[in-house]
């Protein structure tokens, strides 16, 4: 299901790539759905005095957890979670062994990251 075009016929790299992309932000935006209830109501005691939103980033501890955040995502962006071409998109392997990736939470995955973006 293509409406916009985005792969041409028979491009199953670009496809791959854009797979990955969609599952990627899809978990991002699942976690970020999940974060913006949870910060509502659980504060660390060091942050009580941060305020909320935007200007967060300007006070102290608040700009070290920004900053922290940052460096996290550009570690795990560039750093060990690779795709492989053997394995469907967005599998980076079971490190846990739980052996639950499978076709149904593939999809369930998907679908939910969609709703969350």
């Amino acid at each position: 299901f293509d409406p916009a075009g985005f792969c041409k016929k028979g491009d199953e790299n670009g496809f791959r790539n854009l797979r990955a992309a969609e599952i990627k932000h899809g978990r991002v935006a699942m976690m970020a759905a999940l974060g913006g209830v949870v910060q509502h109501f659980v504060k660390f005691p060091s942050f009580d005095a941060v305020p909320t939103g935007l200007s967060a980033v300007s006070t102290a501890p608040g700009t070290y957890g920004f900053v922290a955040l940052f460096l996290a995502a550009g570690a795990l962006e560039l750093g060990p979670w690779s795709e492989n071409p053997s394995k469907e998109p967005g599998n980076f392997g079971d490190p846990v062994g739980l052996n639950q990736y499978t076709e149904e939470f593939r999809q369930r995955e998907l679908n939910n990251g969609r709703f969350a973006m």
